[in-house]
């Protein structure tokens, strides 16, 4: 396999996860009478470009799919988070009722909602049917199709082009990522600005956060990497903030190549961080593997041990991640009754791979099991206070990264 950037071969493993269903591949009561289908998860590092990604093996169409089932709206922290985003854009950016925003992977029109709110022109580009019916009935205008140049170069002869784009969590999720980036360079404005959020590699080494990997996942990204892409398709970097959403990410700024804002120097702050961590050499890479084996074999060992101790043991919240760990330790029924969602497009549905059941909330209540293993562990705040209720039974809440936590 070669690097998707820049056409290296690929020959530094980063980590092997064995096999897996698409993490968002659920299945319903018809479904679990036939087989699924499993990919390798493996990632691998290109050590010319250092992008880190998965081997190629099932195309966009195959994961990102009219029924997709992640909604971002379910998540009040979120929808917080996206508050915040549009009130600070908006005074940064001198953003008006002239200007124009475009959201890419605009989901079910979480952030589009509060631009509009305040008066701003907006749409959204999201390829799934199901989360692109649930923006329109926000009243959010929806372009339901992949973004890259083709598309991009459509807009941008309609009159279309944006001031300021938003792409939060996209940017890992593109196989091809230099058509993306370029797409953004077609559809901004010569002054506009575009930032991406995603999770920081540093970060996710750091913090032991293998079960982020996944296969709508393609890329794992560092600074390093991305503005090295960002450079090639005509963007630049121009700003960066370190953020804590997803367990800590990056947003970026980036403009047109001939923009107006200078660097600052938190992009070079952010670069030296990782030159310093050995992003840019192949030891940084070698040692994930057995770290994701040891939590893996603790929270196995801790269900084992609640199994034959009598105890009933729930989950909460039916995350990609959480199926990354599912299935990696091969947890079935034995050891988790069930997952808990407030997403009513996963209810009633089953764990791909795992095949757990998801039930609403309410069976919380009426089973009252001892150990809530939270499957979000970036939720975890959040979750403590919603699930407090839980505490009146003696139940004890369970994290299993970034080390096994019983609290």
């Amino acid at each position: 396999m070669k690097c998707r950037h820049c056409e290296q071969p690929l020959e530094l493993d980063f980590i092997d996860l064995g096999s897996a269903p698409p993490s968002n591949a659920y299945l319903t009561q018809e479904a679990l009478r036939g087989p699924e289908t499993w990919f390798p998860l493996r990632v691998l590092t290109c050590t010319t470009c250092w992008l880190v990604q998965t081997e190629d093996h099932a195309g966009r169409e195959a994961l990102f799919t009219n029924d997709y089932a992640y909604f971002s709206s379910f998540s009040q922290s979120w929808l917080a988070h996206a508050r915040k985003y549009a009130s600070a854009m908006i005074e940064r950016f001198d953003l008006s009722a002239r200007s124009r925003v475009v959201e890419v992977a605009s989901n079910d029109g979480y952030l589009l909602q509060y631009f509009t709110e305040s008066g701003i022109q907006s749409y959204g580009i999201e390829p799934t049917a199901s989360t692109a019916a649930a923006a329109r009935d926000k009243g959010i205008d929806t372009v339901q199709e992949f973004f890259g140049i083709t598309l991009a170069d459509r807009l941008a002869a309609e009159d279309r082009a944006a001031d300021l784009m938003a792409a939060n969590n996209v940017l890992a999720h593109v196989p091809d990522i230099n058509d993306f980036v370029a797409g953004f360079t077609r559809l901004l404005k010569p002054t506009g600005v575009v930032t991406f959020e995603f999770p920081h590699l540093l970060r996710m080494v750091q913090s032991h956060q293998f079960d982020t990997i996944y296969h709508e996942h393609y890329s794992y990204l560092s600074l390093t990497a991305v503005d090295n892409i960002f450079t090639s398709n005509g963007l630049r970097v121009f700003d960066v903030e370190e953020i804590t959403t997803h367990g800590g990410s990056l947003r970026v700024y980036a403009q047109r190549a001939e923009g107006r804002h200078v660097r600052s120097d938190a992009v070079s702050r952010v670069l030296q961080e990782e030159t310093d961590a050995g992003v840019d050499t192949s030891t940084f890479y070698q040692n994930f593997q057995p770290v994701a084996e040891k939590i893996k074999n603790d929270l196995l060992s801790f269900l084992v041990d609640a199994r034959q101790e009598g105890k009933v043991v729930a989950a909460y919240g039916a995350a990609a991640k959480g199926n990354t760990m599912m299935n990696f330790a091969g947890i079935r029924r034995d050891l988790i009754s069930y997952v808990v969602d407030l997403n009513p497009a996963k209810a009633g549905k089953f764990m791909p791979g795992s095949r757990l059941p998801i039930v609403g909330e309410n069976v919380l209540r009426e089973t009252r099991p001892d150990y809530i293993v939270f499957l979000p562990w970036n939720l975890k705040d959040e979750l403590e206070g919603q699930l407090g209720y839980a505490r009146e039974w003696g139940a004890k809440f369970v994290v299993a990264v970034p080390e096994l936590s019983v609290f």
